[in-house]
Order: C-alpha cells, then structure tokens, then sequence
C-alpha cells in the first residue's frame, strides 16, 4: 500500500507542478499580448480622449474637409499620433487636427510636404481639360472620306 501512495503522491505533485508552469506561461503570454497592443493602440489616427490620455500637450491645427485625407496619409507617413474633430458650431464645420505636442516638428514637416503637394496639384493641368482638347483637335483633322456611289443598274 506505501508504495501506492508514495506512486500517487508523485503523480500528484508533477500535475500540480505541471499547471503551475502552464498557468505562468499562460500569464506571461497575455502580458506580452497586452504589452503589444499598447504599444499598438497609441499610435497613427486615435480618438481625442486617447490623445490626451497619453499626459503629453496637445496642439491643433484647423484644416478643411476636402484635405482630410491627404493630411492623412502624410500623418501616417511621418509615424504622428493625432485625431481629427469636427466642430459644428459653425456654417461651414470646421475640422481640427489634434496632434502630440512632442510630434510638433514631425508634424510641421508633414503639413509642410502636404501644403507642397496642394500647391503643386493646383499648377497641373486637369486630365479631363486634356482629354477635351485632343477630342477636340481629333475631330479636326481631315480623316478618310469615303463616298460610296450606288450603281444603278438599267
């Protein structure tokens, strides 16, 4: 009978050790897991509060609607944490930009390069002007004329 129990005892313990060590790993798996949505959570387009959650300062910048997106992607492009605010009080609403007072620099660079580009859109001619004129000089040039003559037959 000692031998019985000395057997389960044994098996008792290596379970008991057994879930110790996976319920470690388990924990430390979901503290990496929550380690790296942090670090992912606080990064690119956020909402205001999770701007000013972060305890940096927070600057704005109004912009309009129709650049929204373009501002975007330079945001993106330069690695800004910021959130975009529609104000309604006013006829037309205004749109402001919050950003991370530490971003400032990166963020004046990417405003910078965005106001480039809306300068430089402006100076290219539109494709559909384009497109209208060649339709236009198309139909001008002398092409083939064909004639057909009908035979009448007597």
């Amino acid at each position: 009978m000692a031998v019985q129990e000395e057997i389960e005892q044994k098996s008792f313990n290596i379970m008991i050790s057994t879930t110790k060590l996976s319920a470690r790993t388990v924990l430390r798996a979901v503290k990496a897991a929550f380690r790296l949505y942090q670090s992912k959570a606080s990064q690119g387009k956020q909402s205001v509060r999770t701007l000013l959650r972060q305890n940096r300062g927070v600057s704005s910048v109004e912009i309009s609607k129709t650049g929204i997106r373009g501002l975007e992607r330079y945001a993106k492009k330069y690695g800004i944490d910021y959130a975009i605010r529609k104000d309604t009080s006013e006829v037309p609403p205004r749109y402001l930009v919050f950003f991370k007072a530490p971003d400032a620099e990166a963020f004046h660079s990417a405003f910078k390069e965005y106001s480039a580009s809306l300068l430089n859109k402006d100076k290219r001619p539109s494709v559909l002007a384009q497109l209208h004129e060649l339709v236009q000089a198309a139909a001008e040039l002398p092409g083939k004329v064909r004639h057909k003559e009908q035979e009448r037959g007597l």
